[in-house]
């Protein structure tokens, strides 16, 4: 004997039912089969809507119970052929008569009672079990229509019914002895008590009639239908790479079941538990899948987790005291309060000390249970040994289930880790000596966000996904973009890393697709988008809460600078280009830096200085490695290299630096890079990262810049270059006549930083530098005489861009 249970997606509609009977047929070639129905989907919601209406003496029920019955008609048009349509439409009729009958008695009494309700529910499996028993016999296949509550005895508790095993176990065993056929068709759901009253079996009941019929008769399989796959490694709601669980065991499906796997109805494990009987999990939609096999004990698995799971809607409930530390019988009487007020408790958590004991219940019964436990406790409280209980709100609980957890150290340290890196703050835990299940309790704005970290820490071992979010959309953000889009697929490949751009902005407006950005065509689409500001912006990243989330600003905005400490808060990773923010003031500098370690985050900056140079990195590891730097000299502007690199007095200044303008390497404003306070910020910037407490104005600035050139527009700058050109061409001349080079030169010795312009010797390290190029020279405890020399292109956007790609790889790795 083989158990067939078909869900509502299953028999929604005559083409589902045809899917159903057909895999009935099949399942007729291996064996005598019990089919188990539910009602059409959302006929159940429907019913009892209806009755809710009428017993509010609202009309409207009546509209409901149309809707009911035409649905039912159609499908029975639909399935039997006209000839025989005549016995089975008013069959369909009568139930529905009835039904209007039941409803217009609630109606006249304002009153809707359980047991009325249970009636009113039971309509829906008969009437779809009736329909595809009909369509059996249109098709001459022989089988027998039951009546499941002439088989199933429960109690009267309407609503939830308990089964009477034994009772029922004889009474099916009696029936199909006494009616033999290779085929047995029964409603789901519904049963009848000792008077032979109609009761249901509770949420999923149908999944459990199944059990029960299959355990009764000791069934050789038990087949849930349904519109999926099997059971998941995760919600695939919340996550797109959930993938199917091929083998579970019995207790793994019911800890997932219990934590929210919508797929089975946990009571539904218990019975073929007991019995041994393997359970499958197959889909009415694809029947050639292999689904979920859950058996006694399960095929093995490499994975240590077999999948994750969450209840929303939790509250807890938090009563402490010193009151109760080596108090016996605290604890039995705060369960025993909530037990009266039938609240059931889903996670206990007990601090070892004994001050504290929490609980979590359903969000609807937190008022409810404040009252109970602090009448409870009302003495304690009143003398200050218990405080009064709080509840807390907007909870979920997120469990990661898996037998095989106990034979795997780390897994509660690896959960942990991954949640806390992604800013997801654990209210609660719970843990059983079995190792079975781990439990956290988070807020459930976080639940999305906390699924899928998990879910890519356990299940995606192969792949990360990295999101972005860019903040400037101009030359170099143009050519990041660029970079991004060409080299996806070689990280996909190499670096197993998946990075999705969900969002691009620039000064006005901002593109956003929170399933990732196409590349190709990317700045026509930002044209289309509406105005949007930053604050709005940075508003989308933080509500979206996605994982792996990266903040990249390639902007000089210091109201851009200004969302960093908000962003790292979120645990959002910020990987910035702008030297704004490293350079402001070192109290602000500091707490950057702090925040992104206490939200495990990262803040990157390489491109600060240097461009795409390794500058800031190699003076971390220097630094984090022991050594310590005594003395730096740096040639840090790419924009002044160039400049005096190319000027030899043949040309005049000012063309010289609109040149370098025009190909990229200075700022929008020129004024920034010739004025020196560019190179100001930059070695302020790596003499913090040295371990110093410095600010912008303890830097010397040797200027050659004429007061009057940084005054007036940039247009205005240009004009007095040209006015100045004798001055300029005196610098050069001055520094040629002795068989030097100008070199713009940044110095940190003693603590004591400056800038400035410097005649430069052949014997000297910063004289050979071409072009655009920078040089940095730390002189350590290690590099005493011989200085570390880190050297290169230090401008432009292509470099720029491969610095911050760089940095962007370096956040995901963390």
């Amino acid at each position: 004997m083989q158990v067939l249970k078909f869900g509502g997606t299953s028999v929604a509609n005559s083409e589902n039912i045809n899917k159903t009977v057909a895999i009935v047929k099949q399942a007729l070639q291996k064996d005598k089969t019990i089919v188990v129905v539910s009602a059409l989907g959302g006929t159940t919601d429907m019913l009892i809507d209806a009755v809710k209406l009428a017993a509010a003496r609202n009309e409207e029920y009546k509209d409901k119970l149309k809707t009911i019955e035409n649905r039912h008609l159609q499908a029975v048009r639909e399935l039997i052929p006209v000839e025989q349509q005549g016995a089975t439409l008013s069959l369909v009729k009568k139930k529905c008569n009835e039904l209007e009958s039941i409803c217009e008695g609630a109606f006249l009494l304002q009153e809707a009672t359980a047991r009325t309700i249970d009636n009113i529910m039971s309509y829906g499996e008969l009437l779809s079990s009736l329909i595809i028993s009909a369509r059996l016999n249109a098709l001459q296949i022989a089988h027998q229509w039951a009546d499941s509550r002439e088989l199933i005895r429960t109690n009267s508790n309407y609503g939830n019914a308990v089964v009477d095993k034994d009772i029922t176990d004889k009474t099916i065993q009696k029936y199909l002895n006494q009616n033999k056929t290779s085929l047995y068709l029964l409603p789901g759901f519904i049963a009848a008590d000792a008077n032979g009253i109609t009761t249901t079996l509770g949420r999923g009941g149908s999944d459990y009639t199944a059990a029960i019929i299959a355990a009764a008769t000791d069934a050789k399989v038990l087949e849930i239908w349904t519109d999926v796959s099997g059971m998941m490694t995760s919600d695939p709601r919340l996550v797109n790479n959930a993938k199917i669980i091929s083998n579970i065991s019995y207790l793994e499906a019911m800890e997932l079941s219990h934590f929210g796997a919508k797929v089975i109805y946990p009571p539904t494990i218990q019975p073929v538990m007991n019995k041994g009987i393997p359970t499958w999990i197959k889909n009415t939609f694809a029947p050639g899948d292999y689904g979920t096999l859950i058996e006694r004990t399960a095929e093995s698995n490499k994975n240590s987790v077999s999948g994750i799971s969450s209840i929303a809607k939790i509250a807890l409930l938090n009563l402490e005291g010193t009151g109760l530390a080596g108090v016996p019988g605290t604890s039995r009487r705060l369960f025993e309060a909530l037990s009266n007020e039938k609240i059931n408790v889903i996670l206990i958590t007990q601090a070892s000390s004994e001050f504290s004991i929490c609980v979590g219940i359903d969000e609807a019964n937190a008022q409810k249970a404040k009252e109970a436990v602090d009448a409870e406790f009302a003495n304690e409280i009143a003398v200050g040994k218990v405080e009064p209980t709080t509840t807390e709100s907007e909870l979920s609980i997120i469990a990661l289930v898996g037998e095989n957890m106990k034979n795997h150290t780390g897994i509660s340290g690896k959960m942990f880790g991954a949640l806390g890196r992604n800013g997801i703050n654990i209210r609660a835990i719970a843990q059983g000596s079995s190792e079975k299940n781990i439990s956290t309790v988070i807020r459930t704005a976080d639940v999305k966000k906390a699924v899928n970290v998990l879910h890519e820490e356990f299940f995606e071992t192969v792949h990360k996904e990295l999101n972005l979010f860019i903040a400037g959309a101009g030359n170099v953000g143009g050519i990041l973009i660029e970079q991004l889009k060409q080299q996806l697929q070689f990280i996909d490949e190499q670096l197993h890393l998946n990075i999705r751009v969900i969002g691009i902005a620039n000064s006005k407006k901002v593109l956003l697709n929170e399933n990732g950005i196409n590349l190709s065509g990317w700045k026509e689409q930002l044209q289309k988008c509406s105005d949007m500001s930053l604050s709005e912006y940075t508003d989308f990243i933080v509500n979206k809460n996605l994982r792996n989330s990266v903040f990249v600003d390639i902007t000089a905005s210091e109201q851009t600078a200004g969302c960093y400490a908000e962003l790292l808060k979120r645990s959002i990773s910020v990987v910035a280009c702008n030297k704004i923010a490293c350079s402001s003031d070192f109290k602000n500098y500091k707490s950057l830096k702090d925040l992104a370690k206490e939200f495990n985050a990262s803040f990157l900056f390489e491109t600060n200085v240097g461009a795409g140079l390794p500058v800031i990195g190699t003076l971390n590891d220097l630094v984090r490695s022991g050594d310590k730097v005594n003395r730096m000299e740096a040639v840090l502007s790419g924009t002044l290299n160039f400049v005096f690199n190319n000027y030899d007095g043949t040309r005049p200044f000012a063309a010289v630096v609109k040149q370098a303008q025009d190909e990229g390497y200075t700022e929008p404003d020129p004024r920034l890079d010739l004025s020196g306070k560019d190179v100001m910020r930059k070695i302020l910037i790596l003499s913090r990262e040295a371990g110093h407490r410095m600010e912008l104005d303890d830097i010397l600035n040797n200027s050659f810049l004429p007061a009057s050139c940084m005054e007036g527009s940039v247009p205005d700058f240009y004009k007095e270059l040209e006015k100045h050109e004798a001055h300029f061409r005196n610098l050069h001349q001055q520094a040629a006549n002795e068989g030097k080079k100008l070199k713009f030169v940044a110095k940190l010795e003693n603590g004591k930083a400056s800038v400035g312009l410097q005649h430069i010797s052949k014997e000297q390290d910063l004289y050979h530098l071409y072009g655009k190029d920078n040089v940095v020279l730390f002189y350590t405890n290690r590099y005493v005489n011989q200085p570390l020399v880190i050297k290169g292109a230090g401008a432009g956007a292509d470099v720029t861009a491969s610095g911050i790609f760089a940095d962007i790889i370096r956040a995901a790795r963390v």
